[in-house]
């Protein structure tokens, strides 16, 4: 592993060694894309570092960019650290308060900001932001002395010498910040994760030596790269020289990936969700002998992701039949993912080990991992030779973690974030004695150093009966209900486990049409006895898998968990503390005196 001065240097040898190979691409139609070569890419991210220059962005000043994940955001993130000043994302879901909240608590001095869309949040919010002197439109024009366009802006630095870029090129150092990231604030006000040259370059290696990359590999970007989670994907990638597809947008990745046909992607556990969803409810459409078939296909699939498991040869025959099994139902799954991927990588929240072991035995390894904010997003791994379902896998190169006597998970290395932005007492409580970093996670480490989280510290729910439950898991559980989009489970304090459920709306639809049940909008359905029986019957089934104190008695149903509403961060985790003060209400209906 390479310790780079910063992130430049990081960049640069990269660039000097895949000099006219292909960097980055993007769609320009539906089926059409355009590309640029790691020169061109280096070139455009010193046009953009002149030009901040011109403004008068100094080093250590933040400068934001409010934008969905594309390759203007990445020039930009690059170009802002290249030249020792510190970029920090903004999620383009974002309202306009939280965008003031973030632009106001970072101190930032411009925005970058993709779209009219996002121009009119800013525009909203102008007298609330002061210090902010120029906003740069990635996309289109507007007449205001405060907005440019992204060519006018790139004007700006024709007269800037290459001595004053490198001068602020070589003033970067290691510990000097170079992004800071808000959490998605699922539990209170986001805190903003203060990330360093070498966070961030020792964090992109060390996940590349975790991931099985090979020559002509491509990778796929869809996850919003306000979220570090992303930002550590394009950090290996370019590690590796891998090049990497923007999806035009979350509504289009359907289409999107099976035009990039990437080798590797990651994605949040919901999206694998959705695609396991929608290809049971297909094959249990079609019925008759056409969902013979897919059982069939799955259980010799089971069989053959046992033996891989296990490590074990797989038998002439139950290789044949895996065979004909890929290519009767497993290839539909596959081309949907482009039909090139070996791997996937699934973090940000738990993915549930069937899930897993159904995409396994469909020929797709999702290798779990995990990481937070305050760790540059990266700590365990799944190998891709060495993985076992159900956990998220073993540590990663220089980094250690352990488990406190209260159960928490604890990391040390130099992943771990310099600080909390303006907020000392929150880091002294998380970055504690040794330099260890709290996560409030609960989990375990088996002998084979592979770590399974079993919860939130903060979610733990303590019944009136005395017993400790986990809700995540059993949240994961409910969810491959093809009919179960999002559970938020509820009991601390209370005899019995209840829960908030938001259903998958096209299936239930479905449902609903095919069982002749009159409704008038998707809510209506809601407030169907068929429906509600429904659900609670996928519930009480999913039940059988828990202790008898760890089942959900009671159900309500409720319309989407969505971003828009803000019951949903970004990266798809429930904010449960507003799900609960939403529907205190009917939650108390639940619990009778």
């Amino acid at each position: 592993m390479t310790d780079f001065q910063n992130i430049h240097a990081f960049v640069k040898e990269t660039v000097d060694q895949k000099g006219d190979e292909a960097a980055y691409r993007w769609f320009v139609s539906e089926t059409e894309r355009e590309s640029v070569t790691w020169n061109e890419f280096y070139a455009q991210l010193k046009d953009v570092s002149k030009s901040l220059i011109a403004l008068g962005v100094k080093k250590e000043d933040k400068v934001n960019i409010l934008s969905y994940s594309c390759y203007k955001w990445v020039v930009c993130d690059f170009a802002i650290t290249s030249i020792a000043s510190c970029s920090v994302g903004i999620y383009q879901s974002n309202l306009p308060h939280d965008c003031q909240y973030i632009i106001d608590h970072s101190d930032s001095v411009l925005v970058f900001a993709e779209n009219q869309g996002q121009l009119d949040k800013l525009l909203k919010i102008k007298d609330q932001i002061p210090n902010v002197m120029k906003v740069v439109l990635f996309e289109g024009d507007y007449d205001d002395d405060w907005v440019l366009s992204f060519d006018d802006f790139l004007a700006m630095g024709k007269d800037v010498a290459d001595d004053q870029f490198m001068e602020r090129v070589n003033s970067a150092t290691p510990g000097d910040a170079a992004g800071i990231v808000y959490t998605s604030g699922t539990t209170g006000v986001p805190k903003g994760a203060v990330l360093t040259h070498d966070n961030i370059t020792f964090t992109g290696q060390g996940a590349l030596e975790c991931f099985s990359t090979m020559p002509g590999d491509e990778t796929f970007l869809f996850l919003p790269l306000a979220h570090v989670f992303a930002r550590i994907c394009v950090y290996a990638a370019l590690a590796y020289g891998c090049p990497t597809t923007f999806a035009r947008s979350i509504d289009t990745l359907v289409d999107d990936i099976k035009v990039a046909k990437p080798n590797w992607f990651a994605s949040v556990p919901r999206i694998y969700e959705k695609i396991y969803s929608k290809v049971v409810s297909g094959a249990e459409a079609k019925g008759g002998a056409a969902l013979k078939i897919f059982h069939w296909a799955c259980g010799v699939g089971n069989e053959v992701s046992d033996l891989k498991l296990s490590k074990a040869p797989i038998p002439f025959a139950t290789g044949l039949k895996y065979t004909i099994a890929t290519k009767l139902v497993f290839t539909k799954l596959q081309a949907a993912l482009g039909g090139n991927v070996r791997w996937c990588v699934s973090g940000a929240a738990p993915l549930n080990p069937s899930i897993a072991k159904f995409f396994h035995a469909a020929g797709v390894l999702i290798l779990e991992g995990i990481g937070m904010t305050e760790n540059t997003s990266f700590t365990n791994l799944n190998r891709f030779d060495n993985y076992k379902f159900g956990s998220v896998g073993q540590v990663g190169p220089g980094i250690e973690h352990k488990i406190a006597e209260d159960g928490e998970i604890l990391y040390r290395g130099r992943n771990v974030m310099k600080e909390y932005y303006k907020m000392p007492d929150e880091t002294a409580d998380t970055i504690i004695e040794g330099g260890w970093q709290r996560t409030g996670d609960l989990g375990s480490i088996d002998s084979d150093g592979f770590l399974t989280v079993t919860g939130r510290k903060k979610d733990l729910i303590i019944t009136a009966g005395g017993k400790n439950i986990a809700p995540s898991a059993i949240e994961g559980v409910m969810a491959t209900s093809k009919y179960i989009a999002n559970v938020c489970i509820v009991g601390d304090k209370r005899k019995f486990l209840s829960a908030v459920v938001n259903v998958d709306m096209e299936n239930v639809m479905d449902y609903a049409e095919t069982n002749q049940i009159s409704f008038d909008n998707a809510d209506d359905l809601l407030d169907k006895k068929e429906i509600i029986e429904l659900i609670e019957g996928e519930v009480a089934e999913k039940n059988k898998e828990f202790a008898s104190f760890e089942t959900i008695k009671k159900i309500i149903l409720v319309p989407d968990f969505t971003i828009e509403n803000g019951l949903l961060t970004p990266t798809m985790k429930l904010k449960k503390n507003l799900i609960v003060e939403k529907y205190k209400d009917e939650i108390e209906d639940m619990y009778p005196n």
